[in-house]
Order: structure tokens, then sequence, then C-alpha cells
């Protein structure tokens, strides 16, 4: 795996949509010809529509089904991708994706603690009922400004467990310490706003908790100095300037990488490492797989040695 851009596209048709709350549709795809790839709980994929910039979105349907379905909020200050499916995407459509990829895979626990905020139920959706499939442990807190405004609702009422659903025009506040003090031993997966997952960083040891972000949070990190890519298929040598992110100087020399976010949140820009230490500033990547040393996010990390060798 060199870049996301490497990844083949495939072709879907839009098999239904469906209102599921207030400004958040739901849109069901399905295979033109043979099979849509597996996936996982924590799953998302790229899609990719004529006239539209490329956007991930998390899968929130059955895993065991033939076709895929997401969910997209509209946002007034998205960048086209969340307007273009309120406004132009139609059944019967037929677009491309790629994926699906997982940085957010359920882990083996014996108890486990769901913390979502609006459109953050989906990518934890999937989660929930495999967790309940399986019998293990689980509690699902489920945070919005309105119960108008919370897609899904509907399927965890049907669901037989531990869902608490707290919405703020009704004058109830979650407690988070207390949820997270009261499962002292569940992993902790969360997917909502920065504000709700700065207080859970601040509550949870970090070995406990897996987070989704819609934006990267506010960090400053130390300039640094310039450092050296080599590109592994070319042999090409380029300097990348404290002021410069490596995303840019590859750009620049023509790599094709694919970005969306280009804050460290989406995966999009994954490059695999071929030899060298990399300074991780992203949030996509666990603890294990920082470790690893084998993979990077172009748009925010760069080299902790004089010299990186990139599979691109």
């Amino acid at each position: 795996m060199a870049t996301r851009a490497d990844a083949p596209e495939l072709p879907v048709r839009v098999r239904a949509m469906t209102i599921e709350a207030e400004d958040v549709l739901s849109v069901e795809l399905e295979a033109l010809g043979g099979a849509l790839p597996a996936w996982e709980p924590g799953a998302h994929i790229d899609l990719v529509a004529p006239g539209a910039p490329v956007r991930q979105y998390s899968l929130c349907g059955d895993p065991a089904a033939s076709r895929y379905r997401i969910a997209v909020l509209r946002e007034d200050t998205s960048r086209g991708g969340s307007r273009h499916v309120h406004e132009a995407l139609r059944p019967g459509d037929v677009l491309r994706v790629r994926g699906p990829h997982n940085h957010f895979a359920l882990q083996p626990a014996r108890d486990v603690l769901f913390i979502a905020g609006g459109i953050g139920i989906t990518p934890l959706l999937p989660m929930v009922r495999r967790a309940a499939a399986d019998g293990i442990g689980w509690r699902l807190l489920y945070l919005g400004a309105s119960r108008s405004r919370m897609p899904f609702l509907d399927e965890l009422a049907a669901l037989d467990g531990d869902v608490a659903v707290v919405a703020r025009d009704s004058g109830r506040r979650a407690d988070l310490a207390r949820e997270v003090a009261d499962r002292p031993d569940a992993l902790v997966y969360a997917c909502g706003p920065e504000r709700m997952l700065a207080q859970l960083r601040s509550l949870v040891p970090e070995e406990r908790l897996r987070c989704e972000y819609f934006t990267a949070p506010a960090v400053e990190y130390e300039p640094g100095g310039t450092f050296a890519v080599r590109l592994a298929r070319t042999g090409v040598e380029l300097e990348v300037p404290p002021d410069r992110s490596v995303l840019e100087v590859l750009r620049e020399a023509g790599v094709d990488v694919l970005t969306d976010c280009e804050e460290g949140i989406c995966g999009s820009c994954e490059t695999r490492v071929v030899e060298g230490e990399v300074e991780h500033r992203d949030y996509v990547l666990t603890t294990q797989e920082r470790a690893a040393n084998d993979c990077m996010m172009v748009c925010v990390s760069r080299a902790a040695c004089p010299l990186l060798v990139l599979d691109a």
C-alpha cells in the first residue's frame, strides 16, 4: 500500500435515500456487478461523486448485508461533500467508492463504553450491534442537541441493551466523569465534537480510549528542522523544510496522494514507510500502530531522523 490514491475505485448505484433525522440523510449503495468488499464495524469508505470532493463516511449498516449504508449530516460550512449528497444525489445515481478502510476497529474486550455525539453515532452503531451479538458488556451514551437531530434512535430502541439518550433541549446533561468512573475497566469508543473528545482524553487513559475525530485537536508543535524524503519507487530525494509538510513536497514533485482533511484525522494520505523514524502527529493511528513505524499520515507527521524512505 503506497497511498490511498492507489486503491481501486468500485462503481456503485444509489439504491435508496432516507431521512433519518433533521438534516441527516442515509444513503444505501449497491454494487454494479459482483459483490461489495466485506467490512467490519468502525470502517469507512471514500465516496467519489462527480462534481464533488472526495469525502470519507462511516459505514453504519449491517456488515452481513450486501449493500453499504452511510449517513450524511448536512453542514452549511462543508467544503461541498455534504451539500452534494443532500442537494444533488438521487436514487439511481452511479458513483464510485474506495475501501473500506478501518482505523477505528472494535477490539476484543470484556466491557465497552460507547459515547456518541450527534452524527458520531454512525461508526458506533455497527459496533453496538456487534457487542450485543457477541454478548459482551456494553453501554451506549448518545448525546445530541435534540432528539429530532439524532439519527437511528428507532434502531437503538430495538436493541436489548444499555442505551442512554441525552438531548440538551430536554434539560438533561451527561456526566462523562461519572460514566467513565462507573466502568473503570472498559474500553471507551467515542466519536463526536472535539469538546466532548477533549474531556474524554482528560478522563480516560490513552490505552483505553479510541476516538474518531471530526476536527483535529488544537496542538502546538515545535517547528523542527529540515529533513529528506526519498521515494522508493524512483529513488528521487526531496527536501522537506520546517514550514512545509511532506504532503506539500510530494505534491510538488508530482506524486499522487489522496487527501481530504489535511489535519491528520481522516487517514486518506496514509503512506507506507520503508525506512526511517516518524514523528507521528496524526489522530488516526493507535499507539501500537505508531510503534510499528511502518506508515505515516504525510499531511501532518514529520521525520524524527534525517531521512525517511517512503513507498511512493
